[in-house]
Formats: structure tokens, sequence, C-alpha cells
């Protein structure tokens, strides 16, 4: 069977895309490089009162511990979780071999962080035609390796492979067969699909979406009215179809996270406490993608919708998460006093440093 190529109207040549995920991948590391934390609940991160959570190991999700959790939160939910400082460096040099390993299959690797990358193996360097014996091969070449588990998904697109990863987590794979594709997302939840989130989830249930099958019984014109230029891509996943290509040495070339206040703001010090939690998401990405920026933009948007920006570049990458914040916090306050109250701040980082490509900014939700 052949996928559908929504530009020809023609069928397509089925491609083979495995989509590799570390299980608990810096948590598995710490336990990995320290016996003694071998099936405790681990989280790497912060233990202060402002940390937070960048990797959890499967005990402690067992408690409802996630990355991105305030630390406090994490450690109410689970009392005997055991804080561990990360080391981007070990990380680093892991993904390092990890990234080897899949370049002796395929050059057609999209790393999207540290942990996780997409591979086209269509072609394959050597000529294993089923991708589901080649993602086997990966994951145990990785755990003969680093001693880590990893799962795969694998399918004939890059939405039904990173949904496939997911299925049989941890250390297992799943395809996902042209076949089975349609009949996979008619019955998953609008919150399950990757690129819907919980803003646009809300939206779509609002309007009745709860599946798949309630997105692909709406009219492609109803979905670009109702959801602007993503409206197309939900209607296309909806039916098992996408044709974005796996991309080779895909980097971004800014990052960037807002917030929309329940009220308006203008002062100084309530504008700064707003500003810190999208520092600390900025400076995530930073580190899950060894990715880092030297310019920092700051995006103020007041009560009548009227938007202004504020830009600084400094001559080398910006080191640490406390820079990116003196930077952003001096930017704001070169505004102050702000002619009218606040309802949005913005902060990104660009002129991002690792690869020659470039794509648009990620913006990430608070």
């Amino acid at each position: 069977m052949s996928e559908f190529d929504t530009v020809t109207g023609k069928a397509a040549p089925v491609r083979k895309i495995i989509h590799i995920d570390m299980d608990a991948f810096y948590a598995s590391v710490e336990q990995r490089d320290n016996p003694e934390l071998r099936g405790k609940p681990v989280a790497v991160g912060g233990s202060a009162e402002r940390g937070v959570v960048a990797a959890a190991s499967y005990e402690a999700r067992k408690f409802g511990v996630r990355s991105a959790m305030p630390s406090v939160t994490a450690k109410r939910q689970c009392p005997d979780l055991i804080f561990v400082k990360p080391r981007f460096e070990v990380y680093k040099a892991i993904s390092g071999q990890i990234r080897d390993i899949f370049a002796e299959h395929t050059p057609i690797i999209e790393p999207l962080s540290l942990d996780e990358a997409y591979l086209d193996v269509t072609e394959n360097l050597q000529g294993i035609p089923l991708a589901r014996d080649i993602a086997l091969k990966i994951r145990a070449k990785i755990k003969a390796e680093t001693g880590l588990n990893a799962s795969a998904g694998i399918s004939y697109n890059k939405f039904l492979a990173k949904l496939a990863s997911d299925h049989r987590k941890p250390n297992g794979q799943f395809v996902i067969s042209p076949e089975m594709g349609p009949a996979f997302v008619e019955t998953l939840p609008v919150g399950k699909f990757h690129g819907i989130g919980p803003a646009t989830a809300a939206k779509m249930n609002a309007l009745g979406l709860f599946t798949g099958l309630d997105i692909r019984n709406q009219t492609l014109e109803f979905m670009n009215a109702t959801f602007g230029k993503s409206g197309a891509y939900y209607y296309w996943i909806s039916r098992g179809v996408d044709e974005r290509p796996v991309r080779a040495n895909r980097i971004r070339k800014s990052v960037g996270a807002e917030n929309t206040f329940s009220i308006d703001l203008d002062a100084f010090d309530a504008l700064v406490a707003e500003l810190r939690p999208l520092v600390d998401k900025v400076w995530r990405h930073c580190e899950a993608t060894g990715n880092r920026g030297r310019t920092v933009t700051l995006k103020i948007k007041f009560a009548d919708f009227e938007i202004i920006t504020r830009s600084r570049s400094v001559a080398a990458a910006v080191a640490g998460r406390d820079d990116l914040e003196r930077l952003a916090c001096g930017l704001l306050e070169a505004e102050m006093p702000l002619p009218k109250r606040v309802r949005l701040l913005g902060i990104s980082l660009s002129s991002l440093q690792l690869g020659d490509d470039a794509e648009p900014q990620l913006t990430l939700g608070i």
C-alpha cells in the first residue's frame, strides 16, 4: 500500500521512518552510574524551592512526578524522591555515542533533543529490508554500548512513528503499518496528538472534536478557518497522512516561551516574577538540545494588544540560565515605567549555535 501524496493526488512510495526515544534518559544515566539509585525514585534537577524537575525515573513517575514539574510539587507527591544534579556534558557524550549507532544505518537523522531522533531508513546503509529489524538492531546496540534502554516507533511517517514509540514504553517497539494508520488515529483523543497542545485540545473539545475521527469528519475549509495555518496539518494527520521529511542536521533558529496573564500587570517586580518561569523553560530546552544563543528578545503585549519587542545581542553565546534572566530583566527594566498595563510577556533566545540548517522559532507554551 502506498502513502497518499496530497500535492500530486497520486500514490507516493511508502517511507520507512523510525522514531527512537531513550527511556527516562537523564535519570537512567544517573541510575546506571550510581548503583545506589537503581530501583529508587530519582529526579534530575534542583531540589531548591525554585527548582524544576528536568527528568524523572520510572519509579518516580509512578507517583506522578514529571519533567518540568516544580521540585516542591514533585517532593510533595513523592516524599522519598532523590534529587540529582544534572550532568549535561555526560548526557551529550552518551547522545553522541547513540548518534554514531544511528549513522551506521542511515545518514538521514533528525535529532529532536539529546535523547530523541527520527531516522529515515527507506534506503538504509546495511540493506536490511524491514524497518522493525533495523530498530531492533539499533536498540540492542544502544543497550550493549551504553547500558541504557531505548524505545522505538516504526511507521510510514513521522507523526505515526512518534505515536508508535510511546505505545510500548519502556524498552519496547511498535509498528504502525499503512493499513493500520487511519484506524489507529481515529480512536486517539486529540490531546494525545503530537502537535496539539492543551489550549488547542480544549478548543477542539469545545467544538465537539474529541478524537481523530471527529477531526476527520470535518472539511479542510472548516479546519483552516478554525485553526489557521495548522488546520491543514490537523486535517491530514487525522487521516494518518504526514508528508514532513526527516531533516538531517536540523537546528532551530530560536526558541521562545510566552505567557498571557490572568490580570494585566504594570509593576516591575510582578513582571519579573512572570519572566522567571519563561526563562526556566527556554533554558531547559537549551540544556536538552545542547544549543546556545547570542540574541535575547523580550516581547511585550499591552492590554490594548499593541506588541513591542526589544532585543540585545552579546558577543558570545549566553552561558547560563542566570545570564539569560539578567539580560531579559535588563531589557524589561529599560522600558520602565511602562506606558500601559501588560497582558503578555515572552522571551526568546536566537542565533542558536550547533548545526548549519535552520527552522523557525519554536514557542513553548506555559
